[in-house]
C-alpha cells in the first residue's frame, strides 16, 4: 500500500470508511467519521446522538410491550435498519485490536460514547492533552537541515491537533510563530508567501 493509499484508508474518502489505528489517531478519526457518517446519510448520525428506538405496540389493556417483529411497518423497519447500519460501520472502522474491545456494545450511541470515553477521557484528561499541544506549540521550532514544506506541514499537523483537541490559536499567534520559525537564510518574499499559504490552509481545517 502506497503513502496515498494508507492515508486514505485512515482519513476516509467517499468510498472508503475512515479507520481507526490507534489512540493517538482518535480526534482526527473522530472528526473524520463523523463526516463520512453525515455524507453516507444524515439518519444513521441521528441514530448515533439519539441512540435506539424501542419499537413498541399497545395492548387492549393499555400495557405498552415490545411489538413482534413480523408486525413492523415498513416504516419501522427502515429505523431498525439504519439503527444496524450505523452500529456496523462504527464497527468496521475500528481495528481488529481495538474492536475486540468494544464487542459488548448493542448500538450506534453505546459504542461511540464508548469510544469518546476510552479516547478522550475525563475533562481532567482532556486538559492535559491542550496543555501538552500547548507546549508542543510554543517550542515548536525548525530543525536543521528541515524544507520550509516540511516544517510547515509539520505545523500544520500540529495545529490541527490542536484544534480537534479545543485548543484555538488565533491566527495572529499562528503568523507570528511561523515568522520566527524562519531562518534569516531564507528569502523574505518566499517565507511570507509560504507563511500566507500556510496560515490559508490551517483556517481552512
Amino acid at each position: 500500500m502506497d503513502s496515498h493509499q494508507e492515508l486514505d484508508s485512515v482519513l476516509g474518502t467517499t468510498t472508503c470508511i475512515p479507520r481507526l489505528l490507534s489512540a493517538e489517531g482518535f480526534p482526527e478519526w473522530k472528526y473524520h467519521m463523523e463526516k463520512y457518517i453525515k455524507m453516507k446519510d444524515f439518519k444513521m448520525w441521528r441514530c448515533i446522538l439519539k441512540g435506539p428506538i424501542r419499537i413498541t405496540t399497545t395492548l387492549e389493556n393499555g400495557t405498552i410491550v415490545d411489538k413482534e417483529f413480523e408486525e413492523y411497518t415498513d416504516e419501522e423497519f427502515d429505523k431498525i435498519e439504519q439503527q444496524e447500519k450505523a452500529l456496523a460501520i462504527l464497527t468496521i472502522a475500528l481495528s481488529l485490536d481495538i474492536a475486540q474491545g468494544f464487542r459488548e456494545y448493542t448500538s450506534a450511541k453505546a459504542q461511540w460514547e464508548a469510544l469518546v470515553e476510552v479516547y478522550e477521557g475525563n475533562e481532567d484528561m482532556k486538559q492535559s492533552r491542550q496543555d501538552m499541544l500547548g507546549q508542543k506549540f510554543n517550542m515548536f521550532n525548525h530543525v536543521l537541515g528541515e524544507s520550509l514544506e516540511a516544517q510547515l506541514q509539520r505545523f500544520i499537523t500540529l495545529t490541527t491537533e490542536m484544534s480537534s483537541a479545543g485548543s484555538l490559536v488565533t491566527r495572529s499567534e499562528i503568523n507570528k510563530k511561523l515568522l520566527n520559525l524562519l531562518p534569516k537564510s531564507w528569502d523574505s518574499t518566499i517565507g511570507i508567501n509560504c507563511i500566507c499559504l500556510s496560515s490559508w490552509r490551517i483556517a481552512l481545517l
